[in-house]
């Protein structure tokens, strides 16, 4: 079969991590990369085997399919052109900065039968992807999603910048309606929020707990889930798994019996089977596994959160008159 025809608008810190998979795919063919920086482009290119582009346009016009992994407040406008344009587009999470903006992405997809995919990285994680055979109904899961400050994706809220990410797995995991957000969060060394927490109560009677910080002094990637007769924990980072499911009857201590099974999927790569995943979709006209409703849904409660951490904020500063 011949080579999808791809391209990379965007090789910052991540960008370029998604020319590199590319290039590694033996059917797919990595045509170019764009940047605003012509020095990033022109050295992505020689160490991929592609062209650079000033003009992502004049890029559009030889691909068929592309990363887009620009900054947020540009997905809109640069998605919209590739969309436009005939490609299938990849596009790096928060899917838009509003709703709005990730509404019109859909419809333009929709219009012209392309793919659309989001980037949201951790349901690739290969323990989020063995999990899946594990779940039953969650009653209670706890995210954890706490960084070292650093200085990039600085022009969005903590919230869009690591909070989607467990927004988007736990609304995978509970087939339920959100009904109830609880917040808060307050900023520490930026303009926007630095560290949240959101309680997220589900119609069944499930409720996650949310806690993301980018001001820490270490790494702590996490999610539990507590459901009956078993509960799960994966460790993002580390790529682990542990289930531990209660069994019938007691142990000679008289304890309730358990089996614990821990898996460790370290060899595998997120990035690596996402991209494989949106070139199968380009190639098999099928829907991504996080499509850009996905991308939407996600988008929508983030931003709720963020609206009533802001009110919150407003109200506390009027109490303080300040």
């Amino acid at each position: 079969m011949d080579k999808t025809r791809i391209g990379v608008i965007g090789v910052g810190y991540l960008g370029k991590f998604h020319a590199q998979k590319y290039a590694a795919m033996a059917d797919v063919e990595l045509v170019g990369v764009a940047d605003a920086s012509a020095k990033a482009a022109r050295q992505v290119a020689e160490a991929t085997g592609c062209r650079a582009f000033e003009d992502y346009q004049q890029l559009l016009a030889e691909i068929e399919a592309v990363s887009v992994v620009v900054p947020t407040s540009f997905h809109h406008q640069v998605a919209g052109e590739c969309l436009r344009a005939g490609c299938d587009v990849m596009l790096e999470k928060p899917m838009t900065v509003t709703v709005a903006e990730a509404d019109e992405l859909i419809e333009l997809a929709g219009a012209g039968q392309r793919i659309l995919q989001i980037g949201h990285l951790e349901r690739f994680n290969p323990a989020i992807l063995a999990m899946e055979e594990h779940l039953t109904t969650p009653l209670f899961i706890e995210s954890h999603r706490i960084h070292v400050f650093k200085n990039r994706a600085l022009d969005v809220d903590v919230v869009l910048d690591l909070m989607i990410h467990d927004i988007d797995i736990i609304l995978n995991i509970v087939k339920s309606p959100l009904v109830t957000i609880h917040t808060v969060g307050l900023p520490v060394v930026t303009q926007t929020t630095d560290i949240a927490n959101a309680r997220l109560i589900f119609a069944n009677g499930c409720t996650a707990n949310v806690t993301v910080s980018r001001i820490s002094r270490e790494n702590l990637r996490r999610i539990r889930i507590f459901q009956p007769g078993s509960f799960i924990s994966v460790d993002y980072g580390k790529k682990e798994l542990t289930v531990i499911r209660q069994l019938a009857g007691t142990d000679a201590d008289g304890m309730p019996r358990q089996e614990i099974v821990n898996s460790c999927y370290v060899e595998q790569d997120a990035l690596a089977l996402e991209l494989a995943d949106f070139v199968s979709n380009v190639r098999q006209r099928s829907r991504p596994r996080v499509a850009g409703e996905d991308g939407r849904q996600a988008l929508k409660i983030a931003t709720e959160i963020i609206a009533q951490i802001r009110a919150h904020a407003e109200k506390y500063r009027a109490q303080l008159g300040i």
